[in-house]
């Protein structure tokens, strides 16, 4: 039945125009097509793109499950160099989508050795939902990561598995579709992405001025 995806154009509405609001993460080495697989989501541009500075975030705005979801994904670059706001941006995120290249086999073994391992140090929830997927499956005649050994790596992390081709578009959309409708069945995600809660975080400051504890609020 799929969902309308949206807010293409300026009429952007304000914090009300969606029921909830999540900050989605896409990790794994340098080249495995994260930045690819977001701009295929978010718009029709498949051509090459440079490899990502440090962080980037893009918004979309999409109906899963009848709910109206902002979300917030941020694209991290793989570099080592480039991984000194680790933690900054594992924080809060409820959802995390794991990429590799199924033609090369580094990338697949790395996310054992590097991605996981950083997960487990940085994630702030551990509810947060992940999902596997092995992208550039256009090129099949040079794959070397088997589906098998990726649903194999998948149950093993207790991961959703899904392959992809952000060149086709083959299985973009569902790749976050089915993320934001798991994040949807875990109520404490959905209190942490609530758009009510959101509005109250951002009650102006003078409410809270009179701490007796002298605490702070940021």
């Amino acid at each position: 039945m799929g969902s309308s995806s949206g807010q293409g154009g300026g009429g952007g509405g304000g914090s009300g125009s969606y029921d909830y609001s999540f900050k989605v993460l896409l990790i794994g080495d340098s080249g495995v097509g994260k930045s690819s697989l977001l701009v295929s989501f978010i718009s029709t541009l498949t051509d090459d793109i440079a490899p990502t500075i440090g962080v980037d975030f893009k918004i979309k705005h999409l109906t899963v499950g009848g709910k109206k979801l902002k979300l917030t994904i941020w694209d991290t670059a793989g570099q080592e160099r480039f991984r000194t706001l680790t933690s900054s941006y594992y924080r809060g995120a409820q959802g995390i989508i794991l990429v590799y290249d199924v033609t090369r086999k580094e990338t697949f073994k790395n996310l054992s050795d590097v991605w996981t391992k950083e997960l487990e140090l940085y994630s702030t929830n551990p509810e947060c939902i992940k999902i596997l997927v092995g992208n550039k499956i256009d090129k099949e005649d040079e794959r070397v990561v088997s589906r098998e050994d990726g649903i194999a790596l998948a149950q093993e992390y207790g991961c959703t598995f899904l392959e992809s081709s952000a060149k086709t578009r083959e299985n973009v959309d569902k790749c976050f579709e089915d993320l934001a409708l798991k994040i949807l069945e875990v109520p404490s995600l959905l209190e942490e992405g609530s758009a009510v809660v959101k509005r109250n975080i951002l009650k102006p400051k003078q409410e809270y001025s009179a701490s007796p504890s002298g605490g702070c609020c940021f």
